[in-house]
């Protein structure tokens, strides 16, 4: 698994929303809710970031402490993946919590939806399938933190991707925990 010091070499400008200390994320209370482990790349991305939106085009979900039964709901009930399902617009992936089911973790502002395909049973082996907004499905042998940095550092090319993105100087923005 990648360390998320290679995703900020990739991705200069996500250092500056790192978390001093770290963010009290209770995993064991948002994995009862989801069902699931989740792998320990993206736990390492949550416990020191905060939701982050990178050139006002990706917004990757990581869960606020506090809000961690919030966050498994958004990822158990995935509306749009399941009416893709149920048109058989899904090729052969379906929805968690089946077996093998898709959990997202990321989307884009054009619709381009970012998972991980929860086969096999180890969260750390878990590819990242991205449903492009045009309808293509791509699925990648890596995880999302490994995923990110490739992209950012242009070793992963994404088909059906904006021909501007990933951008020359991607600018990253954090969102606050705060739950108002």
């Amino acid at each position: 698994m990648l360390r998320i010091e290679e995703l900020e070499a990739a991705l200069p400008s996500m250092r500056q929303w790192r978390v001093p200390g770290g963010r009290a994320v209770d995993w064991a209370a948002l994995e009862a809710a989801l069902g699931t482990a989740l792998p320990s790349d993206f736990r390492s991305l949550a416990e020191a970031y905060p939701i982050l939106v990178v050139d006002d085009f990706l917004t990757v979900f990581l869960p606020r402490p506090g809000a961690e039964a919030s966050w498994a709901s958004g990822r158990r009930e995935d509306e749009i993946l399941q009416d893709l399902y149920e048109m058989g617009d899904t090729e052969d992936y379906v929805p968690y919590p089946q077996p093998g089911g898709l959990i997202s973790w990321a989307e884009s502002n054009s619709g381009d939806s970012f998972y991980w395909k929860t086969s096999p049973a180890d969260p750390d082996a878990w590819p990242v399938v991205v449903r492009g907004a045009n309808g293509d499905w791509s699925e990648f042998p890596v995880g999302a933190v490994e995923f990110l940095a490739g992209v950012y550092g242009r070793t992963i090319d994404v088909a059906g991707m904006p021909k501007n993105w990933p951008s020359d100087h991607p600018e990253v923005l954090g969102l606050d925990d705060r739950i108002d």
